[in-house]
């Protein structure tokens, strides 16, 4: 692909737009490391959900959406589209007690909720497992798809790609911290957006596909494997049941809870525990992460569902990628690689606002991570266990030199990996049988530290004797019936630790039940050491409300879901579902707007 003058103009200045602010914040981030990890606790809901969404959309992700659409068709989404569920509830059951909890990072929380040498081992050992090993392959994950955009439309070799957006992303993270990496994250949002948007729209005008009506008609007359229907919502439970289990029953019946997933952990965590303990207050913190799930299901994805089904006409197979484009490594030829292949179609200027995008999609993922991973490194290993007495500009120094060691070592994982598809569901594996737990570790004392190190031995241990049987011992598992096997082993293990292991010290237990006020029965015993009585408690809950949150987590998924799919079908111009959805859509936000409403006062 060609860049003509005005491209070029247009892809500088959409990176000088995103980048420039940044360097205001250099002087307030090398404060403090509370300003260099979390903004110095006052950024506001709206600028956090933007970050969060921003982040979210990363140079991977439309990649990994049309690797779903060809293989799997539009149905194949509920793999993430079910994650609703755990954002959902993170919005109203959790987001004020990780407020509360006033920790810096969520893996402070683990010092605060247990207790002794197990409570510093599991902080230790996943400040190193998430922040070193997990979030390298997520950034490896992100980069290998640049680097599959960068080799199909301009042809540069990884290494290449990788040094141009590395230094870019490794400067601004090291430089500003969280408060760059936010205002960042602001800019590019509405670059990305308006990207994909162009995206979508000329490749459904090509001659080939004929517009929606066209496409729609094309792609209803074109069966996948197994007789798939590429346009289908909802999969087909009478004809491709085994598809239908993987994609949509799994996802909605276990996976959402069961599986922890960067940006949509049961309960919170990771960066988006990080939004939340930057925000300036509970409702802040609330508010940002409601609008974050909004966002992120409702606006986005059909723009890169678009391409994916696109290519489907333009590109029927991956042999035909590979004669439109043979410069292209034949390693990186995939699925997953429709969606660059697709934006060689975009007029002159068009492809600037897309190359200024996909820098801008790759850097708002790539930034987080790098500040996100550097904060546990610092903050929870080495200044918990190696250097705790040094100063503030001390910790802060060091936090920049690990932004550049996570940006080497993520680096070298590209070589590694192949799609973006194969990446998501390894994480998924990994991360089988422990979300449960990150959910009732808020509501029920039993749950200790030892319940979390047994958690992520067995769910690690039981995924790779999966792996080893699938590909050496000849043993056909699918990935829906690995992900099952592996929540279940994984869930026994942890519920009997619970109740034979070593217990949090009582001490630690009413400390924390004080400060964050957690509701439920399961802390009844706690309630009781603690001196506080019923009528206490029951105040506290009414503050929380939790029947009013129950409200706002139903009405909330329903809003998602019906918007999402109310643009689906206005988009297949199905005027009847649209109809219907669209009025689901109305009345279910009207019951959203009047919970958060009653909530926030």
């Amino acid at each position: 692909m060609t860049l003509h003058t005005v491209d070029w103009l247009i892809a500088v200045a959409c990176i000088v737009v995103c980048f420039l602010p940044a360097f205001a914040f250099g002087k307030r981030a090398g404060k403090n490391t509370t300003e260099f990890f979390a903004s110095g606790r006052s950024v506001p809901w709206w600028l956090a959900g933007i970050s969060l969404v921003a982040t979210t959309f990363s140079s991977d992700t439309p990649n990994l959406v049309a690797n779903i659409v060809r293989t799997q068709g539009v149905a194949g989404n509920w793999q993430w589209w079910a994650f609703t569920l755990t954002g959902v509830a993170t919005v109203f059951f959790y987001a004020r007690l990780w407020r509360r909890s006033g920790a810096l990072t969520d893996l402070e929380f683990y010092e605060l909720r247990y207790s002794g040498k197990s409570a510093s081992a599991v902080r230790g050992f996943r400040a190193i497992y998430l922040g070193l090993f997990f979030n390298c392959m997520i950034m490896a994950s992100v980069d290998l798809a640049a680097c599959k955009i960068a080799n199909v439309l301009f042809g540069l070799s990884r290494w290449e790609t990788l040094l141009a957006v590395g230094l870019l992303n490794v400067v601004f993270a090291a430089h500003s911290g969280l408060w760059g990496v936010l205002v960042i994250d602001m800019f590019q949002f509405f670059i990305k957006m308006a990207a994909v948007i162009a995206a979508a729209y000329f490749a459904v005008k090509l001659p080939q596909v004929g517009g929606l009506s066209g496409m729609v008609d094309k792609l209803s007359h074109l069966p996948g494997p197994g007789g798939l229907h590429f346009l289908n919502i909802l999969p087909d439970f009478r004809n491709n049941w085994e598809l239908a289990v993987a994609v949509f029953i799994m996802p909605l019946a276990v996976q959402w809870w069961a599986v922890w997933y960067p940006g949509a952990e049961p309960g919170g965590g990771s960066y988006v525990a990080q939004r939340m303990l930057a925000s300036k207050s509970e409702k802040d913190s609330l508010g940002g992460v409601l609008f974050f799930n909004l966002a992120h299901y409702i606006l986005r994805p059909w723009p890169w569902i678009l391409v994916g089904l696109a290519s489907l006409i333009v590109f029927p197979t991956l042999q035909d990628i590979q004669r439109a484009f043979p410069h292209v490594d034949p390693s990186l030829i995939g699925p997953d690689i429709a969606f660059p292949a697709m934006l060689k179609f975009l007029p002159a200027g068009w492809i600037g606002l897309m190359v200024g995008g996909l820098v801008a999609a790759n850097s708002s993922t790539i930034l987080s991570h790098l500040n996100w991973g550097a904060s546990y490194l610092v903050h929870d290993f080495y200044r918990r266990f190696l250097r705790p007495a040094e100063s503030e500009s001390h910790y802060v120094l060091a936090g920049r030199l690990a932004t550049i060691l996570l940006f080497v070592l993520s680096s070298a994982l590209v070589f590694v990996l192949q799609t973006a598809q194969e990446t998501f569901y390894l994480i998924l594996q990994v991360g089988a049988g422990t979300g449960l737990l990150y959910l009732l570790r808020w509501f029920w004392w039993r749950i200790t530290a030892w319940c979390e190190i047994v958690a992520m031995i067995a769910s690690f241990a039981v995924s790779v004797i999966l792996l080893i049987l699938a590909r050496k011992g000849g043993v056909v598992i699918s990935t829906d019936q690995q992900l099952l096997i592996t929540v279940i082993l994984t869930t026994i293990c942890w519920l009997v630790t619970a109740y034979i292991g070593p217990q949090t010290d009582p001490e630690t237990l009413v400390a924390f039940y004080r400060k964050v006020r957690p509701f439920g029965p399961g802390w009844k015993r706690v309630r009781i050491q603690a001196g506080v009585s019923e009528a206490e408690a029951a105040a506290w809950a009414r503050t929380d409300n939790i029947p009013l949150a129950l409200a706002g987590w139903v009405s909330g998924t329903i809003l998602i879901w019906a918007a999402l799919f109310t643009v689906g079908n206005l988009l297949y111009e199905r005027w009847g579902y649209t109809a219907a959805l669209f009025s689901v859509s109305i009345l279910s936000g009207w019951a959203l707007i009047r919970v958060v409403r009653r909530l926030w006062k």
